[in-house]
């Protein structure tokens, strides 16, 4: 019998740590129904079925709803038209096509290979600087010394975000990726703090928008706010897509290098064989993706009654869509409890996949590939000194909070 209460064990923060035999339990039910009738998707071909199926929608999350202020013009004029705008220019990995598809055309215009590429230099530039900044110490934060830092002053940088206010965004980025986990949707405490920093964020971007149309330089929310090869967004959806792209180019690659160095402290023969053979790196980093993704599992909502692995997924249904099992399923991979860089036909779900793959997925690699070589060539004798380390709050966005290492010192 399938126990119903299965994600409610991943969810608690007792079980951070190791999910993983909580995930192995559920690929003996592919599809399994929870007691709030939401369904859990774990294997590898049914997510991948799914991912690809029209009729399973990633426009989940409840109409916006502001709390009420007492004061009858606002609760009754401009709070619903308020509402009504923030629900119909959600972020694109909340919108199905072809709203998603259009927003999407537009940004790639933007996050272009060559705008993305011709980052290496500067990533290397900060990974180096950062690191120096704990030179004469005998041990370092992976998270709050590196892999926090970087990918905002990246993301920032790429953005056009003026570097005095990065450490603004680091505090709203970690708030607004609540919006991630399912919980926080019910949460009345947790909601109104995202609507806070919501509001924030998105006064400030408003603003920074106007000043990239006045005097347009060449960053990617310059050439957002103007017309495109694709089209030209309206402001509530370029607001919504600036506060994605932070969000998203910041929270999860903090994820990536930080499991991707955890997983490497405990595997000190592969942080070797990195240290000397630095090509190693790509294949390293997509066995990383599979083994420790930064995602877990996202959610969708079903559009009408969806056959699949032997279950009707009814209509209007709750749909989460568990990456990280599938990512370790044994009728997808070879002894997937182990981690092998060296694997070979590797179709993980570290960036999702179909139409939502992740946007940032090529800016992703090339930071986490220079972070952890980085680290590899330049910590020396590092030893990991919690084991496991304390974890971040979210089951969904997964990683750690700190990683402490030990060093004799830095190259």
């Amino acid at each position: 019998m399938a126990d119903p209460t299965l994600f409610a064990q991943i969810k608690d923060p007792a079980n951070r740590a190791d999910p993983y035999p909580l995930y192995a339990r559920l690929r003996g039910h592919p599809v399994l129904r929870q007691d709030d009738d939401s369904y859990l998707v774990s294997s590898h071909a049914a997510i991948r079925a799914l991912l690809f199926d029209p009729r399973i929608s990633s426009a989940d999350l409840p109409p916006a709803h502001s709390p009420a202020t007492g004061n009858p013009f606002k609760d009754w004029i401009l709070r619903p038209i308020k509402d009504e705008i923030v629900t119909r220019h959600r972020p694109l990995i909340f919108r199905d096509p072809p709203d998603h598809d259009a927003l999407r055309r537009i940004v790639m215009t933007q996050f272009t290979p060559e705008r993305v590429h011709g980052m290496k230099a500067r990533t290397q530039s900060l990974v180096d600087e950062l690191l120096d900044r704990r030179r004469g110490g005998d041990a370092i934060c992976v998270v709050e010394d590196l892999a926090y830092p970087l990918p905002v002053t990246v993301i920032c940088e790429m953005l056009g975000v003026p570097p005095e206010d990065e450490p603004t965004f680091q505090g709203w980025a970690t708030q607004l990726a609540t919006a991630l986990e399912p919980d926080a949707r019910h949460d009345e405490e947790t909601q109104k703090q995202t609507r806070t920093t919501f509001d924030a964020i998105s006064a400030y971007m408003k603003d920074l928008i106007k000043e990239k149309r006045a005097r347009p330089v060449d960053d990617m929310l310059s050439g957002l706010a103007a017309e495109t090869p694709a089209g030209r967004m309206g402001d509530f959806d370029l607001i919504a897509t600036a506060i994605l792209l932070l969000v998203a180019g910041h929270e999860t690659t903090v994820n990536l290098i930080a499991n991707g160095m955890l997983t490497l402290l405990r595997h000190p023969d592969e942080l070797e064989r990195l240290r000397r053979d630095p090509e190693r790196a790509p294949r390293l980093i997509e066995e990383c993706l599979r083994y420790e993704p930064p995602v877990h599992f996202r959610t969708r909502k079903a559009l009408c009654d969806i056959p699949v692995a032997g279950t009707v997924i009814p209509e209007g249904a709750a749909v989460a869509l568990l990456f990280a099992a599938a990512n370790r399923d044994p009728d997808r991979f070879t002894d997937p409890d182990r981690f092998d860089p060296d694997r070979a036909d590797n179709q993980h779900f570290g960036f999702g996949g179909s139409l939502h793959y992740c946007l940032g997925a090529p800016l992703a690699r090339i930071e986490a590939e220079i972070a952890l070589v980085t680290l590899a060539r330049r910590l020396k004798a590092p030893l990991l000194l919690d084991d496991p380390p304390p974890y971040r709050d979210g089951a969904s966005l997964r990683g750690p909070k700190t990683l402490r290492v030990a060093i004799d010192g830095l190259v």
